[in-house]
């Protein structure tokens, strides 16, 4: 999934830690790069919060999109024309998170030496991104929760709260659930913010959207540098198999350093890095299972059915019964199985159908 650069006014506010803008609504079938079922189903979702003012959580790994996801509701909603702003509140240090957020009086600490608002004043009538909500010190989560259950801030050394209408959808990578039992993160402003919890699967597992995102990323490096590089079809075979531990965001920075560096026009199995092509060189070579020295033949030939049946799943995007006929099984005997396979072997589109419940 891939939100592209679209027209928008920019107003500089300082620190660095945000930035507000105010942009046109967006038609997602334009910005959105991804035909999986899972992208379909998030798409959906998003139209249906979009009209609303509800408080979204949207949680997965780093680099599957989530600020684009938010980006996308604000521009769909009637705040589209005000403020978007989101704060990357890893890094903002701790002990001004809360004047960065709710704004300051004169003089309420050393070096206040003017009154200035906050972040959620800024984006008044507008949506606030709390991106990495999770590192949100339990200090201030109280306040926060106040915040979202009064609509006012309170300035730090002010006596009267100041009303905001704002937007609020959170991010982050962290288990926020697994946060709240070790103490981490207050379980009160967990169910506050997970209104409408939005999980965002890893690039592993829609994996039919890697060619289609390839493609993107190279024309757009290709128009970017003024080449003309292709990728030859077993390096596209390599980048369909790895496995994206960065996601999309290291799918985008891999494609552009391979037209960078490329030395003609086709960029082979040798240009890609080591990492992409040792992974999978690997993945396609089922390694035996050695038990006490000797080779373990039953759990050998399980390992490879296993790969082989994770193979089919893959190229037929979970369809069993397209699985089954490229296995040259019967459609009963591949879901027989797919139960019955060891348990926490199941692959991650598996894990992703199974899971995944917006």
């Amino acid at each position: 999934m891939l939100l592209q650069s679209h027209s928008a006014t920019v107003v500089e506010i300082p620190p660095s830690y945000h930035r507000v803008t105010a942009a046109a609504p967006l038609d997602p079938s334009s910005f959105i790069i991804g035909d999986h079922p899972l992208m379909h189903r998030i798409l959906a979702m998003v139209r249906r919060v979009a009209t609303t003012d509800a408080t979204v959580l949207i949680t997965g790994e780093s680099g599957t999109g989530k600020e684009v996801i938010a980006r996308l509701i604000h521009s769909l909603s009637a705040r589209a024309a005000r403020p978007f702003v989101p704060i990357n509140c890893a890094a903002i240090p701790h002990e001004l998170m809360e004047s960065e957020m709710f704004g300051h009086t004169r003089g309420a600490f050393t070096g206040a030496h003017s009154s200035r608002s906050g972040m959620f004043q800024l984006s008044d009538a507008g949506t606030i991104l709390l991106d990495e909500v999770g590192e949100i010190p339990l200090t201030l989560q109280p306040k926060l929760l106040r915040v979202l259950q009064d609509g006012a801030v309170k300035p730090v050394g002010a006596d009267q709260a100041v009303a905001v209408n704002v937007r609020v959808i959170a991010a982050t990578n962290k288990d926020l659930i697994r946060e709240t039992e070790i103490g981490a993160f207050r379980e009160d402003l967990f169910y506050r913010l997970q209104v409408i919890p939005l999980h965002l699967p890893p690039l592993r597992s829609r994996r039919s959207d890697i060619a289609l995102l390839v493609k993107h990323f190279l024309d757009r490096a290709n128009r970017k540098y003024g080449l003309q590089a292709e990728i030859s079809p077993q390096a596209n075979v390599y980048l369909w198999e790895y496995d994206w531990p960065g996601n999309v965001r290291e799918l985008e920075n891999v494609i552009e350093r391979l037209v960078v560096l490329c030395e003609n026009s086709q960029i082979g199995l040798t240009d890609l890095p080591g990492n992409i092509a040792n992974f999978a060189s690997e993945k396609k070579t089922p390694q035996p299972t050695l038990c006490n020295k000797e080779l373990d033949f039953r759990a050998a030939l399980r390992q490879f059915e296993q790969r082989l049946i994770d193979e089919a799943m893959r190229l037929a995007d979970g369809n069993k019964a397209m699985a089954a006929r490229m296995l040259k099984l019967k459609r009963t005997t591949l879901v027989a199985k797919l139960r019955n396979r060891t348990p926490g072997k199941e692959s991650e589109d598996e894990r992703s159908r199974n899971s995944f419940t917006p």
